[in-house]
Formats: C-alpha cells, sequence, structure tokens
C-alpha cells in the first residue's frame, strides 16, 4: 500500500516530466568510492511506492551521442572516454593523467554509457521544456558539475548540466543556474564565464574545501563580468541562515535578470549527516529552496548532483519530486526493494544535528550585501537578439513525438496501446538485479568501524580531491591488475574490501551501449575560458591550492 500524498494548497498544478533509466543502477565506481549510482534507483524505488507515477509522465531518455557531448567536450577528451575500459587502461597511462582520470575519477566498466545516461536525460529534459511539453523536467542522474571541457573531476566525467543548458539557450535568451550543493559548481561557472547569456548562482562550502573555487569575488569576465555570483558558506549551514541568504539572493537575481528558464542543481550532499558533507541542512531546509526557485513560474530543469548518504539522498531527492508535482509526501516510508536501508525509524525525513553553525548573523549579512552589490552592476536583463533558431531532424521529432496522445483529452481514458507502451517490464523492481552469480550478495566488512578495512584495503583519492581538502587534481591514472586464470576467494568477515555500511548490492546487470547517433546541435558559443584566478578576501579562508 502506498504511503499518502498530501495535495499542497494553492499550488498550481504543473507539468512534470521524470526521466529514468533503469540501467544507471548497474554501474559501479568501485568498492569503497563514496559515488554511488544506485541512489538514483533507491530514489526511483520511493518515486514510485509512494504513488508519484500518478502525477507526472515518465521517459526514459535517448542516451547522449558523442557527437552531442562535443557540443561543449573536446573531441579527443569524448573519443577517449569512449575507448577507455578496466581491461585496456594500462595503455592510456598518458591520457590518464591529461584528463585526470585516476582515483577520484577511476575508470569502471560501461563508463561512456553511465556519461551518455546522465548527459541524455538533461538535454531530453530541456529540449522538452523549450517546445512547451512540460513545465518542470527532473533528471536525478545529471547534475554533474565538475567535468570540465576537456578534463573529469570530483566524480564528474560529463558536464550533462552545460549541455542542458546549451539546448535552453537555443530558445530562451537568458538561462539562470542555480547550485545548492555543497561543493563549488566550478565546471558550469568556467562553461559561462565570458557571456551573459547565463548567469550562476553557487551556494557552497568555502575554505580548504573541494574544488576551491567559488570565491565571493569571482564574478565573470567581459561580457561575462557580474553574471557569475558565488555565496560562501562556512561548516554547520543550519536551515534558517540558509532560507536568510537563498530566497533574498535568488529574490533579486530574478528581479535583476530575469531568465526565460531556470536549471537547479539540488546536490544533496549540502544535507546533515553526508559522508562528504560539512553543513546542517535538513531535508525540508533543502526542499525549501527548490520550493522557492519553483514559485517564479518559470520553465525548471531540476537535476541531481553530489549526495553520497544514499539513504537520505533518496528521501530527499523523492521529496522534491513530490514537490515538483505538486503534493507532499507522508511521513512513513512505503515498503519498497531497499526498505530495510531507512531503518530503524522507517520514515522520510532527515533532521538537521546539534552541529554549530560557523555561518555568524555578520558574516552572511557582509557577504549578501557584497553580492547584491554584484547584482546591482548588471543594470538589469542584458538584450539579445534571436532571430533564427536552428533546427535540426530531432526538432522535427521532438515538435510532436505523441501526436495521437496530445489529441486525447486529460480526462479521457488512454488507448490500451499507449497504456501497454509505458508498462514497466515485469521484475525491473526485483532484487535479481542485485544479486551476484550463484544468489550470492556481495558482502561488507562490518566488524571495522564504518566498514572500512584496516589492511590491504585501496582508497580512493587519498589527501587530494573531493574526498578530502587539498589538491583539486586526483592522483592520478589507476594501473588495471593483471587478469589471471585463479578463482577469487569467496568473500568472508575479514575481507580487505573496502565498502560503506549502507552500500546495496552491486547491479551485476551491465548497462545498453548507446544508440545510433542523432543531431541535438545546439547553437551555442564554444568560446570557453577558465575561471579568473584571485586572491581570497580578509573574511574568507583559504582556498585550497591547485
Amino acid at each position: 500500500m502506498a504511503s499518502e500524498m498530501v495535495p499542497i494548497d494553492g499550488e498550481e498544478k504543473k507539468r512534470v516530466c521524470y526521466f529514468f533509466d533503469s540501467d544507471v543502477s548497474g554501474f559501479h565506481y568501485g568498492p569503497g568510492h563514496p559515488m554511488k549510482p544506485t541512489r538514483i534507483r533507491m530514489c526511483h524505488s520511493l518515486v514510485m511506492n509512494y504513488g508519484l507515477y500518478k502525477k507526472m509522465e515518465i521517459f526514459r531518455a535517448k542516451p547522449a551521442t558523442k557527437r552531442e557531448m562535443t557540443q561543449f567536450h573536446s573531441d579527443d577528451y569524448v573519443d577517449f572516454l569512449s575507448r577507455i575500459t578496466p581491461v585496456n587502461m594500462n595503455s592510456f597511462i598518458k591520457e590518464q593523467h591529461k584528463y585526470n582520470v585516476g582515483d577520484d575519477c577511476p575508470v569502471f566498466d560501461g563508463l561512456f554509457d553511465y556519461c551518455a545516461i546522465s548527459a541524455g536525460g538533461s538535454m531530453e529534459g530541456a529540449a522538452r521544456l523549450s517546445r512547451d511539453k512540460c513545465d518542470i523536467a527532473i533528471n536525478w542522474a545529471g547534475g554533474l558539475h565538475h567535468a570540465k571541457k576537456s578534463e573529469a573531476s570530483g566524480f564528474c566525467y560529463v558536464n550533462d548540466i552545460v549541455l542542458g543548458i546549451l539546448e535552453l539557450l537555443r530558445y530562451h535568451t537568458r538561462v539562470l543556474y542555480i547550485d545548492i550543493d555543497v561543493h563549488h559548481g566550478d565546471g558550469v561557472e568556467e562553461a559561462f564565464y565570458t557571456t551573459d547569456r547565463v548567469m550562476t548562482a553557487s551556494f557552497h562550502k568555502y575554505g580548504e574545501y573541494f574544488p576551491g573555487t567559488g570565491e565571493l569575488r569571482d564574478i565573470g569576465v567581459g561580457k561575462g563580468k557580474h553574471y557569475a555570483l558565488n555565496f560562501p558558506l562556512r561548516d554547520g549551514l543550519s536551515d534558517e541562515n540558509y532560507k536568510s541568504v537563498f530566497e533574498p539572493v535568488i529574490q533579486h537575481v530574478m528581479e535583476t535578470y530575469d531568465p526565460g528558464a531556470i536549471v537547479l542543481q539540488c546536490g544533496t550532499d549540502s544535507l546533515s549527516g553526508d559522508k562528504l558533507g560539512c553543513f546542517n541542512v535538513s531535508m525540508r531546509g533543502h526542499a525549501n529552496c527548490v520550493k522557492f526557485v519553483k514559485s517564479f513560474g518559470k520553465p525548471l530543469l531540476m537535476l541531481g548532483g553530489g549526495g553520497y548518504t544514499m539513504r537520505n539522498v533518496s528521501r530527499c531527492w523523492a521529496f522534491e519530486t513530490g514537490l515538483a508535482a505538486g503534493v507532499e509526501l507522508g511521513p512513513d516510508i512505503p515498503v519498497n526493494e531497499y526498505y530495510e536501508y531507512f531503518g530503524p525509524d522507517y520514515k522520510l525525513d532527515v533532521k538537521s544535528s546539534n552541529m554549530e553553525d560557523m555561518n555568524t548573523r555578520g558574516y552572511l549579512d557582509r557577504v549578501k550585501g557584497i553580492v547584491l552589490d554584484h547584482l546591482r552592476h548588471t543594470g538589469g536583463p542584458p538584450s539579445v537578439q534571436m532571430t533564427d533558431i536552428p533546427r535540426g531532424p530531432v526538432d522535427e521529432q521532438m515538435e510532436d513525438p505523441n501526436e495521437d496522445e496530445d489529441l486525447i483529452p486529460p480526462d479521457v481514458r488512454r488507448p490500451q496501446r499507449l497504456l501497454d507502451s509505458r508498462r514497466q517490464a515485469d521484475g525491473e523492481l526485483s532484487d535479481s538485479d542485485d544479486e551476484g552469480e550463484d544468489d550470492r550478495r556481495d558482502h561488507a566488512n562490518h566488524r571495522e568501524k564504518d566498514g572500512i578495512a584496516t589492511s590491504g584495503a585501496r582508497r580512493f583519492g587519498a589527501a587530494v580531491g573531493i574526498m578530502s581538502t587539498g589538491s583539486t587534481h586526483g592522483i592520478g591514472p589507476t594501473v588495471a591488475l593483471p587478469v589471471t586464470s585463479t578463482p577469487a576467494p569467496a568473500a568472508s568477515a575479514s575481507t580487505d574490501v573496502d565498502m560503506d555500511e549502507d552500500e546495496p548490492p552491486v547491479s551485476q546487470t551491465k548497462a545498453k551501449p548507446a544508440p545510433a547517433e542523432n543531431t541535438r546541435v545546439a547553437n551555442a558559443s564554444s568560446n570557453l575560458n577558465d575561471a579568473m584566478i584571485v586572491d581570497p578576501p580578509a573574511t574568507s579562508s583559504t582556498p585550497a591550492q591547485p
């Protein structure tokens, strides 16, 4: 029985498109790595068992092609991602150094397919928004904001956000990007640092913290000057303080910039208790940002991002999916395939702890004043002439992909052929996908504290990268172990594999390969410059050294 959904009073009904690809749970960064794509399937399981599928349209997006990825990324980088595998990675040692693929961003089975699914959902969501097929598009597999034009960074390989924004820019003169991840959205800011057609606003932890960018005085250059906003925050940020700075800043941004569409990166590593985060924001405090941005009524693309305590990630994104659909989910977790991970209380809420908030009122007011002063320098929304909107073959397909369906009044029952085409395959959410051969599940060592083995465990990103303070660059390439014919020993309580204590079993199902290329070509400038480097102000901590 599905848990309750309570309609939100005064909420205008929105057309919501929700993107999910069941293959996403088949990817695994490696033992001990904090990024776990399975969290997206955990969220989807909550979405389905709460009954949210009744409130929105669910799509499986076409994976992005190499050609589509090169709208932002360099050709040689995309080609490298498509070719490297754990089997042949020893032949790409030089390229791994060049493209920063190593410990933070490891090589794993299906790497390119994983990137294609993430980017495809964001681009498809942006395309449907631009063509007025929906009011809100959601892709929790997206939001990988650290990837650069020719470099992987912070668990991100392909920047689906930039690709989605480029799609939106074909139909909208101005796009606003808002980032509420605990880490600075450096990849997106850098991509649009020299243009006024995209304003980026990032609220993040700053000071000896990955990626070491996002300083208060990083405001853009050239035509993009004052169109990059950064709000550096300190440890322990509370709901009350977050709301006190987020709402007035975004209110002024909307009044000053007047965007045609909004992209919201909903990274949940800003939640209290996240394994890599340092804020003390509750689920409702995080969701308040989503609710406030939605209230402006602009076309909205909601994307995932960071989040490394999986039971909290899935709770928060499921709750925010409900807000997008105009309902508030009930407090009790419904029975689902990951039900045991939500114990012992089996409640939806993620609450704040008693962590001290280092963001004083004086500090927040001072930073807010500086950010609002940068906004005043923009002088109102910039004017962009758009006389010719480019069109390609995909535009004709997207013009009305479900023409017959759209002719049917919403209150009339759909034909059986349409209902059949939307059915999920039997057993798609069964546990069998998460089991290994001979019905054996992967085992973790729960004798060690936090499930971390004390000997022989391979640690990712030791002393550098997103999993620690310091350098923004990875250690280097990971060398593949030689393949032997000796069978692997059975897992035991003394295993040296570093696993998370709350990590669901890894799916053994391989992702489907991306289909043939299509031509979703964007008309956007490829003249992208690096972010301007400036000395930190006296009021902020020293940034991490690159």
